[in-house]
């Protein structure tokens, strides 16, 4: 008996030792390290260049249907009195930095959206002003029919304080 749990405990010791020095670690489904960090698949990084722009508005699609519908509507009409209309909003399309801001950090400020006062307060929807931007611009192009160079870019809000969530 003694034999064996010493044979188990050098069989595991072993198996740990090994598999420590196994060359590539998964840190999400898409973005692969290897154990010198020099190899990465590039499909998280959405603003690389030119090949980038599919893989944003990917990203900024998945982020709309999983946060943005329930109040927006998934043809970003919102509702009336309620939730402020993305498609054709002359708020959003006024000041783009502000709906960066407000897709991170949340708003409580009434807001007026083509003439209609909406009061509902927002919460944050995402933690990354890259999230922010591809959610941003994935409205600005489907609904709004914006085209790329009118898009918001990284360094337009690298001033935007995230805050801390509470």
């Amino acid at each position: 008996m003694k034999k064996i749990m010493i044979l188990t405990l050098i069989t595991g010791f072993a198996f740990a030792i090994l598999t420590s020095f196994t060359n590539t670690k998964t840190t999400s489904d898409n973005l692969q390290i290897s154990a010198d960090n020099q190899q990465f698949n590039s499909e998280m990084f959405v603003f690389a260049g030119p090949s980038g722009l599919p893989g944003q508005m990917e990203l900024g699609e998945k982020i709309y249907k999983e946060k943005c519908t329930a109040c927006h509507q998934a043809d970003a009409n919102g509702i009336k009195g309620a939730f402020p209309p993305l498609k054709d909003s002359d708020y959003l399309q006024a000041d783009l930095k502000r709906a960066v801001a407000q897709v991170l950090n949340g708003s409580n400020i009434e807001m007026v959206v083509n003439g209609e006062t909406y009061k509902m307060p927002m919460t944050p929807q995402v933690e990354t002003k890259e999230d922010a931007v591809a959610v941003i611009n994935y409205v600005l192009k489907t609904f709004n029919g914006y085209s790329e160079d009118k898009f918001v870019k990284l360094e337009d809000v690298k001033d935007v304080v995230i805050k801390p969530k509470l």
